[in-house]
């Protein structure tokens, strides 16, 4: 596949063959080459997998409070007219950091997409009551 079919034009990627990669497959390799130049550039090496993941949690809270105040959830404003392309690039922003994390956990795309598989088929058993799995409930709960 041709980086032009894929619209990967950017200047970090002229030129880069992606072969028969899918689209997720790339968005996992671009980020991590995003994120190796970031820890090169910001003298991050020693920064712990773990620590890294909870800098991009913290990354990704930020991106989400943009992202909500892009949709009029203050019911207690007067509404202003969404802005459909700023919602989209705060969605954007949230999906480098999650892949990012995604990476440092060691899931890659493959592995990801499974588990998107097994728990879409989880919840939708949730929702028809046909789960085998537990699930916590503050309305379950007993008084004693």
């Amino acid at each position: 596949m041709s980086e032009k079919i894929k619209g990967v034009d950017n200047e970090f990627f002229k030129g880069v063959d992606f072969g028969d990669m899918d689209k997720l497959d790339i968005i996992f390799a671009m980020q991590e080459k995003f994120d190796q130049d970031v820890i090169k550039n910001r003298g991050l090496q020693d920064v712990t997998p773990e620590q890294w993941i909870q800098k991009q949690t913290l990354a990704m809270l930020s991106e989400l409070a943009e992202l909500i105040a892009e949709v009029n959830f203050k019911w207690w404003k007067n509404p202003k007219p969404v802005n459909a392309d700023n919602v989209r690039e705060e969605l954007v922003d949230i999906l480098h950091f999650f892949v990012g994390m995604c990476n440092r956990a060691g899931m890659g795309s493959e592995e990801l997409f499974a588990r998107y598989i097994k728990k879409n088929e989880e919840n939708f058993k949730r929702q028809y009551g046909t789960s085998a799995k537990a699930g916590y409930s503050l309305f379950d709960a007993k008084e004693e």
